[in-house]
């Protein structure tokens, strides 16, 4: 009986340490975020680069809200890969309706393997201002989001580079409920606690760089072939001697429609990138960090009263310390809120055991293996049918000075 209770009381002890560990977390967050964020004359020019794949959930309005921001010097630059993509009619529309403050930019060949990195660098070709900022297609910001990142540009020169907490809205469907509740309760207090414990985890839905820093780095070229071109970036900053800023205000993700076998497709292609960027040892941290299927797996193993209390405990305890951390930055989600945590938690297990298995990602239709520190490799032969072989990079540059140089695109 003694020998029975040896796994189940591990996963159980394990559990607790998780829970604790989350407690901390949403502690630090709560406290780290109270301060006002930083002001200052807003005077610094900022290029808002947001690279455009598909027709994203409301994509339109994500685009006039960064249109119309009240930020008095900067300029949004969106690109495609081609005029064949569903979001250009949609870019084009706002380049017409905001002249002279939106730029379509259409993508000019492949120097790498990573599709984002691929348009950035054409896209930072054109920006014109001291301050670069990568800024996904599905989001959308608070009032004063440039204003704080001017600030801290314009008051403090030895940063190099800023990144928001991301929090996810506008759920309509499973898979975006449970993928916008992952993003509140997990990923923004998971980065505000990182920096308080003195280790860089930058975003790269809301990215910016001063553009002598960039080019210092290599540019975006020096990224091309890495799956996570935020994790590089930001340790490439701390080659520089410089620092990363974790903001006070989030960026929003809009996910409207998502359903849960796309949750679970985004999230296992996330467990591949975390498997090959971090340590081995932080790795099995998030699995502790995730302690519901941790105590479902004691109640399996061992189903008796006890671990069924114990696993009650657990649920009831990881729900309070969700519901919480998502009350920092938005509304929560009602009586749905336990149900949610136990299909996210699960799934996101899921996705951790896929990154342990597996090292091949499909991405914007490609196929991508992807080796230590987030390297991107074509797959073997037998992982992939028709793989495009990647393009020669040798027209790139590091660069990222104005080319006033006309821009190819469809009429």
């Amino acid at each position: 009986m003694n020998a029975l209770l040896i796994l189940p009381g591990l996963l159980l002890l394990v559990a607790a340490v998780g829970l604790i560990v989350d407690a901390v977390q949403l502690i630090i967050t709560w406290h780290s975020l109270r301060s006002r964020p930083v002001s200052g004359p807003n005077r610094i020019g900022i290029s808002i680069l947001k690279p455009l794949c598909g027709n994203d959930d409301d994509l339109a309005e994500n685009l006039r809200q960064f249109a119309t921001l009240p930020y008095p010097n900067y300029e949004l630059i969106l690109g495609v890969k081609d005029a064949s993509d569903a979001a250009y009619p949609v870019a084009r529309d706002a380049e017409k309706r905001w002249p002279g403050k939106v730029k379509l930019v259409l993508q000019r060949g492949e120097p790498g393997l990573n599709p984002k990195v691929n348009q950035l660098c054409t896209m930072v070709q054109y920006a014109t201002r001291p301050i670069v900022l990568v800024s996904d297609s599905n989001c959308r910001v608070p009032d004063g989001y440039l204003e704080e990142i001017g600030a801290i540009f314009e008051t403090d020169p030895d940063v190099a580079c800023t990144s928001n907490p991301i929090v996810g809205v506008g759920e309509e469907k499973l898979g975006s409920a449970l993928d916008n509740f992952y993003l509140a309760s997990v990923i923004a207090t998971g980065v505000v606690t990182a920096k308080v414990f003195g280790r860089d985890i930058v975003v790269g839905k809301s990215m910016a760089l001063r553009r002598t820093d960039l080019e210092k780095m290599g540019g975006f070229y020096a990224a091309r072939n890495h799956l996570a071109e935020d994790y590089v970036l930001g340790k490439k900053v701390a080659e520089l001697n410089k620092r990363v800023r974790i903001c006070q205000l989030p960026v929003y993700q809009v996910s409207q429609k998502k359903s849960w076998t796309d949750f679970l497709a985004r999230h296992r292609r996330w467990a591949i990138i975390h498997r090959t960027a971090i340590a081995p040892i932080t790795y099995v941290g998030q699995c502790v960090m995730n302690p519901l299927p941790l105590a479902a797996l004691a109640l399996l193993a061992y189903p008796r009263r006890a671990t069924l209390l114990a696993f009650a405990a657990t649920w009831a305890l990881k729900t309070l310390i969700d519901w919480a951390a998502i009350r920092i930055h938005r509304p929560a989600f009602g009586l749905m809120t336990p149900f949610y945590v136990l299909l996210k938690d699960t799934g996101i297990f899921m996705a951790w055991c896929n990154g342990v298995l597996r090292r091949t990602v499909n991405w914007r239709g490609t196929r991508l293996r992807v080796e230590h520190g987030s390297l991107l490799r074509p797959p073997e032969p037998e992982e992939a049918e028709e793989l495009p072989e990647p393009a020669l990079a040798s027209a790139w540059g590091t660069t990222t000075g104005r080319h006033e140089r006309e821009n190819d695109r469809a009429a």
